[in-house]
């Protein structure tokens, strides 16, 4: 099983009592199966269970254990491929049809939390995105421009902008309105509770060993501990460990990041964070940073291409006080300390683009891949895609510049 992350991580810290969901002791049957209890297993889950589907989620740890439990919940449509190089890439049109069908993830994403009983942190944020240095100016300029033409809310702000409403000054940012922010942690585990009301079926510590296509089209499903799952459609959301189900389809790169989340910082000093906007910059890799809902800041970046987590103690504390560092140079006047520190593997594709979409070799078998920087972003958007291609809503692909590609 493979590690996903290492350290102490923040959010289990914020929901205690997370509801426990039985392993399967018994053969199952189901109209979908889905492989994978965090942000996009769930999101699925709850997608089709609401839609009347007979769903059943299997995960092989617990709910939300693996990558969502490190997740910042930093919920924006901007991509890692700016959207002016999306446009080279995959044509105007489909880069602008992306970037506005992520915003609406983040629509999709609001209703989603606004229906569960209880708060799971999700406010609408606008981001600030700044230029690292003054070389990246002209690009992040470029990037505003397409932005606009695509008919996005945003801003552009000079070096003069800036330090009207922050304590630091920079050579120019781009304001992108309509992005949030969420408790992963708490979103994920209130999410499924609202899948099982709803009808799906989930158990944990669950792990599937093979899958085996029936002659009828079904698929059978193995268990480790010897029961079978038959169903219809399979759904394939296993994060940043898809390679023990998955053939040689998808071509993609595991990467580790560092984050903190630092302790509680006073009320009056926070009012100078404008707005407690999302903040990211132009540089690769890039520092990103958010509040939370008591008073810390939580920032993530140093991206190395390296596929295991980090062990040494003296490197993880290393590379936190480097990320402090970060902070404090924007906010010098702060008191700031770490109090929680982790590394976390996450994945990535050669084209900074989700997998989302139907095996072209196993029909009935959907996978929900969110690789990339925008997980939960992604993962809403595979949720109902393949929603919408199990219902017949497509008669293909409706992006397949995201679909399943070499």
């Amino acid at each position: 099983m493979k590690e996903l992350h290492t350290g102490q991580l923040y959010w289990p810290t914020t929901r205690l009592n997370t509801k426990p969901y039985p392993a399967l002791e018994e053969a199952a049957t189901a109209r979908i199966a889905i492989i994978g209890g965090g942000m996009s297993g769930v999101n699925c889950a709850y997608a089709f269970a609401t839609a009347g589907l007979d769903t059943l989620l299997v995960e092989r740890r617990e709910i939300s254990e693996g990558s969502t439990s490190a997740n910042t919940g930093m919920l924006q449509y901007s991509n890692d491929t700016m959207l002016c190089d999306l446009i080279v890439q995959i044509g105007k049109a489909n880069a602008q049809l992306f970037y506005r069908r992520c915003l609406q993830a983040v629509d999709e994403l609001e209703q989603a939390a606004a229906s569960l009983p209880e708060s799971v942190g999700f406010k609408r944020r606008s981001s600030f995105y700044f230029a690292s240095t003054e070389q990246d100016l002209p690009k992040l300029r470029k990037e505003y421009e397409a932005l606009s033409e695509a008919g996005l809310h945003v801003e552009f702000w000079t070096s003069n902008d800036i330090v009207k409403h922050f304590p630091f000054r920079k050579p120019g940012a781009i304001v992108t309105h309509g992005d949030a922010e969420v408790n992963p942690f708490q979103f994920v585990n209130s999410l499924a509770d609202a899948a099982v009301k709803a009808g799906a079926r989930l158990h944990e510590h669950t792990d599937i060993v093979r899958h085996e296509p029936l002659p009828d089209g079904r698929h059978r499903l193995h268990t480790s501990s010897g029961f079978t799952i038959e169903a219809d459609y399979i759904v394939c959301a296993v994060g940043y460990e898809p390679e023990e189900l998955r053939g040689k389809l998808v071509k993609s790169s595991m990467n580790r990041s560092y984050s903190i989340a630092t302790r509680t910082i006073p009320e009056p000093l926070l009012k100078q964070w404008h707005k407690q906007w999302l903040i990211w910059e132009t540089a690769r890799p890039y520092l990103y940073m958010r509040t939370t809902e008591d008073g810390r800041i939580i920032a993530g970046g140093l991206d190395e291409r390296i596929e295991q987590p980090v062990h040494s103690e003296a490197i993880m504390k290393k590379r936190g006080e480097q990320l402090l560092g970060k902070i404090q140079a924007l906010f010098p006047d702060w008191p700031l300390a770490i109090e929680y520190m982790w590394n976390a593997t996450f994945g990535e594709s050669q084209d900074n683009l989700p997998f989302i979409g139907e095996d072209p070799a196993l029909p009935g078998v959907y996978y929900n891949l969110g690789y990339g920087g925008n997980g939960t972003i992604y993962s809403m958007i595979g949720a109902r895609t393949i929603l919408g291609m199990l219902q017949g809503e497509y008669t293909s692909h409706p992006f397949p510049f995201i679909g399943i590609r070499p």
